[in-house]
């Protein structure tokens, strides 16, 4: 397999006159004196100013390495520093070079040239336009005048690179951490979700639309990506959150746009707006759905052209902010209804992402409870945790389908809380954690909502374990044993009429079994 070499004349370090020249380290000149290294062709990119210079380097290279041949490329830049024109050309000499990568191995130099040069060249290299390892050559030693110097082949590809490609990769999944506030979370499609989230944080400055419910953890969220941006130098302004469902009326455009001095009733001086106080910064406009349609029009001028008037101004004003916006509300559904500007919803939904509710993210809740206590003990300087078995009953009663954690992560914080502060001596213990689920569950039940009292009673805690079918038969049956004075009484009565179909029956036996299979019997039913 043959080599071919791309390297740039270097127009300070490759120039040299006279015999003395051949004890100067040459870098192009020397990348063809090593013994155990055969350059088979050598594409040197050249500015015109130094032509003679390229002839006298191409005269050299055939002295010593007759079998190198040598192909000069004009590369006519008027500015070797400027970024977008160095990269521009190398980029269009890659895309019509005539690459056949599986007869040749391809090298690129990136000891001469300017920084930008050699920076394009790493960057082209690194995205496959050109299909080559990187190699960079050194002078000799000292010690060593007149020898061609040290050669390191730079392949990113090889294992050599893998420890710091790992930094790279151990960089991003510390900003992912961070972004879900140092919570190790376990459910997989929420950590691919942060994954895009962080990448679109960093590399985009369009509109974010966080769609869920809520406590479902848009607000965090926003301000960790707040956070995250403004540590990358990417915003110099502050953070500015404002809940779309608190403006009402007159106020809300005044609230969000600013007004001018006189423009109404009230405004005995000039107002900034949160939109102005956003400027250079990132503002979080929670519950979006809740605008009006002409604070809608407004908004959707100040997005795109970073320009809106005051409320009674006709002069505009300019506040440059990033947009996140969250909902719980589907917009689809609000635009088709007419209820939201489409043009608006079409600007807001670049970037899209669902948070899922917390039961929805069951694996999640574990990781959490130990964020919430450690928070706590934060925030109020004490250090609170769990016994085992209270630790135990407590992720049993918060993984079951039926715990609705209906407020999401705003629940299992206040949930955490009050367990926190009751604990008697730092320890949450079982019938702490009786006592607060007992409180979660007649916290959720709605209107008309079922809470099988009777069941509760005659079950213990192995009603947590009982299936929501078999509660509302055993619900109605304990209340017909409850007004009955004896099990063949009620056994009678709950069997009234599939006693007809048969020619004798046991009604009281049949009930007896029921109640078994619950671990329950007649006296106990009674006894409450």
């Amino acid at each position: 397999m043959k080599t071919t070499l791309f390297s740039f004349l270097g127009s300070q370090l490759d120039a040299a006159r006279g015999r003395g020249r051949w004890d100067k380290w040459r870098p192009n000149v020397a990348l063809c004196q090593h013994e155990d290294f055969l350059v088979d062709r050598l594409v040197l990119f050249y500015n015109a100013d130094y032509t003679a210079l390229m002839q006298q380097v191409v005269a050299d290279i055939g002295f010593i390495s007759p079998e190198t041949v040598v192909e000069p490329v004009l590369m006519p830049l008027r500015n070797p520093w400027d970024f977008e024109e160095v990269y521009g050309a190398l980029y269009e000499f890659a895309r019509g070079y005539d690459f056949h990568p599986e007869e040749n191995r391809y090298l690129v130099h990136i000891t001469t040239g300017t920084h930008v040069a050699q920076i394009c060249l790493f960057l082209l290299t690194e995205t496959r336009y050109f299909p080559a390892q990187l190699l960079q050559s050194s002078p000799p030693r000292k010690q060593q005048n007149g020898s061609a110097g040290h050669l390191d082949i730079i392949d990113l590809d090889l294992s050599r690179y893998n420890l710091l490609a790992g930094r790279f990769a151990a960089e991003r999944e510390e900003t992912q951490l961070r972004l879900k506030s140092g919570i190790a979370t376990r459910n997989a499609d929420f950590n691919r979700m942060i994954g895009e989230i962080e990448q679109v944080a960093l590399r985009s400055r369009s509109p974010v639309l966080l769609l869920g419910p809520t406590g479902a953890g848009k607000s965090f969220l926003a301000r960790r990506v707040y956070e995250l941006k403004k540590q990358r130098y990417q915003l110099q302004g502050g953070f500015v959150e404002v809940n779309c469902a608190t403006l009402r009326g007159d106020g809300a455009m005044s609230a969000l746009f600013g007004h001018a001095k006189g423009a109404f009733t009230g405004a005995v001086s000039a107002r900034s707006g949160l939109l102005r106080s956003a400027d250079g910064g990132l503002l979080f406009l929670d519950e979006i759905g809740e605008l009006g349609p002409d604070e809608q029009a407004m908004l959707l001028k100040a997005v795109e052209e970073k320009r809106f008037y005051p409320v009674g101004s006709d002069r505009e004003v300019g506040s440059d902010f990033q947009l996140i916006a969250g909902t719980c509300r589907d917009l689809a559904v609000e635009v088709a209804e007419g209820r939201f500007r489409e043009d608006l919803y079409a600007r807001l939904n670049m970037w899209t992402f669902h948070l899922p509710p917390l039961r929805e993210r069951r694996e999640d809740i574990e990781p959490n409870l130990d964020f919430e206590l450690a928070r706590f003990g934060q925030e109020y300087g004490r250090d609170v945790r769990f016994n085992s078995e209270a630790r135990r009953q407590y992720l049993q009663f918060a993984l079951r389908d039926e715990a609705k954690w209906q407020g999401n992560f705003r629940d299992l914080s206040a949930s955490v809380t009050r367990l926190a502060t009751l604990a008697e001596g730092g320890r949450i213990r079982e019938d702490d954690v009786q006592r607060e689920t007992g409180r979660l569950q007649r916290l959720w039940r709605g209107a008309g909502e079922v809470d099988f009292p009777l069941c509760r009673r005659a079950l213990g805690e192995a009603f947590a374990g009982t299936d929501e079918f078999d509660l509302w038969q055993l619900e109605g049956v304990l209340r017909v044993c409850r007004s009955c004075g004896s099990l063949s009484d009620a056994g009678r009565k709950l069997y009234a009429q599939s006693r007809l179909q048969k020619a004798s029956s046991n009604d009281s036996d049949r009930l007896r079994k029921y109640l078994a299979k619950f671990g329950l019997d007649w006296q106990g039913v009674q006894g409450g």
